[in-house]
């Protein structure tokens, strides 16, 4: 049972990514956002088809989802809220739901480059990120690496180091199977990637792979963050609080919010939500978000 619990709380991720010239737009509506319209296509960035989403008008805010997961099964319960006021962009990262695969390993660098290069192709030269969990750590390399880019970063139950986890939870990966993840996230990715299982595990492989190899940040790297921060988790979430607390101290100009619950509930992602939920509920982290990204700064 821990073990089901360790990856549960894990797979959650998401990467963007566009090429103007190639990508083919539609209009669509699906049933995790019920009614709300967006555009959609596939893009041609760093070697790979991306699949990605774009909601409202506005202020762009990036949604970098988890590992194993996709677009619906992150962020599906919060998009028709945030899109109200901003555009929304949101894709599925290698290997993940509609997305391809290139012959490399995952990696949280080459995430954050592929966003970067996407936002170049949009012509979006500043933009909020939000990255929830695995996503949470892409968040943290753009906001690294990129800093140029970014105007407001969320760090939403992501950790910074490996000792933020319990040790049980890092000897989970040298064991797990594909029938430990979640079957909600798993058929997520069936669900959109025309129930291709191979895919499927290869998509788990290498999340595992991913996370066996995690290193974390120094403190220094940390510290030179610029974009204003949210850091936000679970009081149960995977991440121990006193970790949370630390990289809310790292960071310089970081706000901090703790929901009560577990991984993901505060947004609804889908391996939070229960047979007993209400998922038409507003998420609890909706109202915290925008007041965020709509204060200003300094």
């Amino acid at each position: 049972m821990k073990k089901i619990i360790i990856l549960s709380i894990y797979f959650s991720l998401l990467l963007i990514a566009y090429d103007g010239k190639k990508d083919t737009v539609t209009d669509n509506k699906q049933a995790a956002t019920d009614s709300l319209r967006f555009k959609n296509g596939y893009a041609d960035v760093n070697g790979i088809k991306m699949y990605y989403e774009i909601y409202g008008e506005g202020f762009p805010l990036v949604l970098i989802h988890g590992g194993g997961s996709t677009i619906q099964s992150s962020f599906g319960r919060i998009i028709p809220y945030l899109a109200k006021h901003r555009q929304l962009i949101a894709v599925e990262l290698q290997a993940h739901g509609r997305t391809a695969d290139r012959n490399a390993d995952l990696s949280f660098e080459q995430d954050a480059a592929d966003v970067v290069i996407l936002l170049n192709n949009l012509n979006i030269s500043k933009a909020d990120i939000f990255g929830f969990s695995n996503g949470g750590q892409t968040a943290i390399e753009i906001g690294i690496h990129y800093p140029d880019i970014v105007n407001k970063l969320i760090i939403a139950s992501a950790f910074h180091k490996r000792n933020a986890i319990s040790p049980e939870f890092w000897e989970g990966f040298n064991h797990v199977l594909l029938k430990d993840m979640p079957q909600v996230l798993q058929k997520a990715q069936l669900d959109v990637n025309g129930n291709d299982t191979v895919a499927l595990q290869n998509s788990f492989n290498k999340d595992v792979k991913r996370m066996k190899a995690f290193k974390g940040w120094t403190d220094e790297q940390l510290k030179s963050i610029k974009a204003p921060a949210l850091i936000i988790s679970a009081d149960k979430d995977a991440s121990s609080p006193e970790s949370t607390v630390e990289m809310y101290r790292l960071i310089p100009h970081s706000r901090l919010a703790f929901f009560p619950g577990i991984h993901g509930a505060y947004i609804i992602a889908e391996e939070s939500i229960s047979s007993e939920d209400d998922k038409s509920t507003r998420p609890l982290a909706t109202e915290v978000i925008e007041r965020f990204l709509d204060e200003p700064y300094p």
